[in-house]
């Protein structure tokens, strides 16, 4: 069993582009915009000082700079922001993979999380269920090792006998962030996931996921989780305007482009990212699937596809409305990042009661 001491209190996080994910122009490369360590440290240094109470750290092999090592590198250079760390489960030795983390974590001054990624390695494929087995199991001994925990562990993909390493001795796992759409994915998350984390879609649609994954995770293996949104904010003083910066974003951007963007993804064929495409095909001719929902930043963007976008009142309201439905946590980001940081800091969230959910997790 998991849980926060007061889930009525929510997460609010911001996003670091570490797999060239920012513009100006959608689809637009700009050398200033690109990831490396100066541009994303200087993300992660923004969100801190606007008082965010944690960033995800995106992974991706082909795109952009390596999580673990830049997290490694902010972890001492951070106050107050915690650091979700995404990890491909499979990419590297377990036992070496706890180490590291339980390092960045005592680095960080106990303020680590980790985003669990369960797409396939960079030049090697599984099916579906072997992979999302690695991943359970991954996760299960990963937990374990940073619990201080000896591993007596003999599964399908993990065969381990080991003590902990002495770095996390007294330590406690932190919390696990992870999402997926696929049957499989589901059932991983509800046996081993703290966070299960969902993209935009439509209030109504992230209440009926709430709501599925809160029955499954109770009645398959009697377990409370937390529930994370991962989407985009647009939000200016005027509604207008905020309409405005959306398309002047996708001013630049024609089809073909946006589509080769989509596809360098690892998991841009995922049951995930069907939806979202299904979500923009369902929106009206200016992108919008319902009050103050923009899809259009799916046109160039693998995973997240949609946006909040209006006035600070609206964009508060909006996310009100997801924690309405049982949303505990927002993973957030705009364009350009560090930017959009500064004006969602200043305009909404002081209208928001908010709290890092590591320091209340418990196991």
């Amino acid at each position: 069993m998991s849980s926060i001491t007061d889930p009525t209190i929510p997460e609010i996080s911001w996003f670091s582009a570490l797999c060239d994910d920012d513009y100006e122009f959608l689809g637009q490369p700009d050398p200033a915009l690109a990831s490396s360590w100066m541009h994303c440290s200087n993300i992660v240094q923004t969100a801190d000082r606007n008082g965010f109470d944690n960033v995800l750290l995106p992974s991706g092999y082909t795109l952009g700079i390596d999580s673990t090592a830049f997290a490694a590198g902010i972890a001492t250079q951070t106050d107050q922001i915690n650091l979700l760390l995404a990890v491909r489960m499979g990419e590297m030795h377990l036992p070496q993979l706890a180490r590291q983390l339980a390092t960045i974590d005592q680095m960080a001054g106990g303020r680590l999380c980790i985003n669990i990624i369960s797409s396939d390695i960079p030049g090697e494929a599984l099916d579906s269920a072997p992979r999302y087995q690695r991943t359970r199991e991954w996760m299960q001994v990963l937990r374990q090792l940073l619990n201080g925990q000896a591993i007596d562990f003999h599964g399908e993909l993990v065969d381990l006998e080991l003590d902990p390493p002495r770095i996390v001795e007294g330590a406690t796992s932190p919390p696990f962030y992870f999402g997926g759409f696929s049957p499989a994915a589901k059932d991983v998350a509800a046996a081993e996931a703290d966070v299960f984390l969902t993209w935009p879609d439509t209030v109504s649609s992230v209440g009926d996921t709430v709501n599925e994954m809160t029955t499954l995770a109770a009645e398959r293996y009697d377990r409370e989780l937390i529930y994370g949104l991962r989407a985009h904010v647009i939000v200016r003083e005027t509604e207008a305007e905020a309409r405005s910066a959306a398309e002047h974003l996708v001013s630049k951007l024609d089809a073909d482009t946006g589509d080769a963007i989509r596809n360098k993804s690892l998991d841009a064929a995922s049951f995930g990212v069907a939806r979202q495409a299904a979500l923009r095909e369902g929106a009206a001719d200016d992108g919008f699937v319902e009050d103050n929902l923009w899809t259009g930043v799916g046109r160039a963007r693998s995973g997240a596809g949609a946006a909040i976008v209006g006035n600070p009142d609206q964009v508060a309201a909006k996310l009100q409305a997801y924690q309405g439905v049982g949303i505990g946590a927002f993973i957030l980001s705009g364009y350009t990042h560090a930017a959009e940081c500064d004006l969602f800091a200043e305009h909404v969230l002081p209208k928001l009661a908010h709290a890092p959910i590591k320091p209340r997790f418990t196991h």
